[in-house]
């Protein structure tokens, strides 16, 4: 594994008497695509302008490659950054746009015309150099803007909810083509979204924000399966909650009931569990078995709707103590046949792939 290349260490920031950021620590890894992944005002933005050189930090401390960046003004951390506005000159051509940054630095014009060109190849936009961004797409322009940004060959691209401005079918291809980029080009990237979705797409970790804290760092697999917290399993993916008693725990596993006689052992638990006291069991939609007759331990559900979501069927039904279970089967599973609102099903699930929350 490589050593960390980018270390945040203990990150504070303060406004008078609101703390946006507490104690942010991480260390990136170089070439590594990173997402800050959480809801507004969660401290992921605020982050990252300290990054970038923006803001400063109350406390703590950012080094690159060994070498502090705080003492660095915004303009000499040579980072590129990309914006949801695209923040492009509307006056100067697409090729002079990615020109820009190359010009102030004083590069030759041979530089320069060589590295804008390599850059429309990369973003795949050979031909549009003398386009204005007016007669541009909102897709294209973004392209352009990534392509400014990283035409100076910058240690660190930083992006900043770039897509947010572009309708679903877009934002999924301007994803793949940020994901075909970093593969390309191997920058080190750090990028800002409130969309789970995106960060799962895009992200080799993401780190999740709650409250100016990270929550948890992992894989997007890792964070799906083995969510630390309970902020994490309900922003990461579809999940049902329900109220369990805790009989028992030992070794980070513990044993549930869920009334009438219905017994889970060996589900992992997270919190100070507490034997006797009233817990929270996370259940993943499609990790919950439907059957239409009882088979062994599980719970009795009524069928409230139904739901047709082209590949999947959404099944929503009610417990018998009144709580709600989203169950989610692929289309034309045998249990889908002649269901229908009011009838009696039940539910069943593998411990392991439950979660209890205390």
């Amino acid at each position: 594994m490589n050593e960390p290349f980018l270390q945040i260490r203990g990150i504070r920031k303060e406004y008078g008497p609101v703390v946006a950021v507490h104690d942010v620590t991480l260390d990136v890894r170089r070439g590594e695509f990173l997402t800050f992944l959480g809801p507004s005002g969660s401290g992921k933005s605020t982050t990252l302008y300290i990054l970038a050189g923006f803001d400063n930090p109350t406390k703590g401390d950012i080094t690159l490659e060994g070498k502090t960046l705080l003492a660095t003004p915004s303009h000499k951390r040579n980072i590129g950054m990309v914006f949801q506005r695209y923040t492009l000159f509307p006056h100067l051509t697409v090729g002079e746009n990615i020109a820009f940054p190359l010009k102030v630095r004083r590069k030759s014009k041979a530089e320069v015309d060589s590295k804008v060109k390599e850059m429309l190849r990369l973003v795949r936009l050979e031909g549009f150099e003398d386009r204005k961004p007016a007669q541009m797409s909102g897709g294209q322009q973004q392209r352009v803007a990534l392509a400014r940004a990283l035409a100076y060959d910058p240690p660190v691209l930083l992006m900043d909810e770039p897509l947010s401005a572009l309708d679903k079918k877009l934002r999924e291809e301007i994803q793949h083509e940020i994901r075909r980029i970093h593969q390309q080009t191997e920058v080190t990237i750090l990028y800002v979204t409130h969309d789970q979705e995106e960060a799962l797409r895009l992200s080799d970790r993401i780190a999740v924000f709650s409250k100016g804290v990270i929550d948890q760092i992992g894989t997007g697999p890792e964070l799906y399966a083995n969510p630390k917290t309970r902020f994490v399993a309900e922003f990461i993916g579809d999940s049902d909650f329900i109220s369990c008693d805790l009989v028992s725990s030992s070794d980070g596993q513990a044993t549930i009931s869920l009334g009438r006689g219905t017994v889970f052992n060996r589900i992992p638990v997270h919190g100070k569990a507490a034997s006797g006291t009233r817990a929270a069991l996370m259940l993943r939609p499609e990790r919950i078995r439907l059957s239409r007759a009882q088979a062994g331990a599980g719970l009795a559900a009524t069928v409230s709707d139904i739901t047709f979501l082209g590949n999947n069927i959404h099944v929503s039904t009610e417990t018998a103590n009144g709580e709600a279970l989203a169950v989610r089967l692929p289309f034309g599973h045998e249990a889908i046949t002649g269901l229908s609102r009011g009838d009696t099903v039940h539910l069943d699930f593998d411990p392991g792939a439950a979660h209890v929350f205390c």
